[in-house]
């Protein structure tokens, strides 16, 4: 009598993390009259992170960023940037990236590629990203950390607000946390 055997692939472990608002923020750099930068914030950052522990070029991430969240410390250029000159946040309430490729550099750097919609204009875009830091356990669960950097052509998403005035090049970071409920 003969008996089979059947070999299975083992199973890579997929965990799932949430970006935790209360510590992530997206920022952005751009020129003033060529002369100077200007800074500013969307408070509201809202994601998930798939990460395949065995094979990290499998994870996957979502970030998507309430686009009427934009803060430069001055309300009338925060009015402004909100409206169909810029980001138009009333038809275009959110802006969002979904990666489609991660690429590892080395242990703590990688570059992720994906499709950034801002202004219902969606294109590819590479991060550069540091990190994540390693798992810890703090505050009632898992915690990582990283930061994303990019830089685009703000005229590629059709917003074109203030030209001479603004520069065209937008510098993006991201600077998430994400979280999970610890292992019991």
């Amino acid at each position: 009598m003969t008996t089979a055997t059947t070999a299975t692939a083992p199973q890579t472990a997929v965990s799932t993390w949430a970006i935790d608002p209360a510590h992530s923020v997206a920022e952005f750099k751009v020129k003033h009259m060529m002369i100077s930068n200007v800074k500013g914030q969307f408070l509201g950052v809202s994601g998930t992170l798939e990460r395949h522990e065995g094979d990290v070029t499998k994870s996957k991430v979502e970030v998507t960023i309430d686009a009427a969240s934009v803060n430069t410390r001055d309300a009338q250029r925060d009015a402004h940037l909100k409206s169909a000159d810029f980001f138009e946040v009333e038809k275009f309430p959110t802006l969002s990236f979904k990666s489609t490729r991660i690429i590892l550099k080395n242990q703590d750097d990688h570059a992720v590629e994906g499709e950034l919609t801002i202004h219902g204009v969606t294109k590819e875009v590479v991060l550069d990203v540091e990190g994540p830091s390693a798992p810890m356990n703090a505050m009632g669960g898992m915690r990582m950390g990283a930061e994303a950097t990019t830089k685009i052509n703000r005229q590629d998403f059709g917003v074109s607000g203030a030209p001479g005035a603004v520069g065209d090049e937008i510098q993006i970071t991201l600077d998430v946390e994400v979280t999970r409920p610890a292992s019991k």
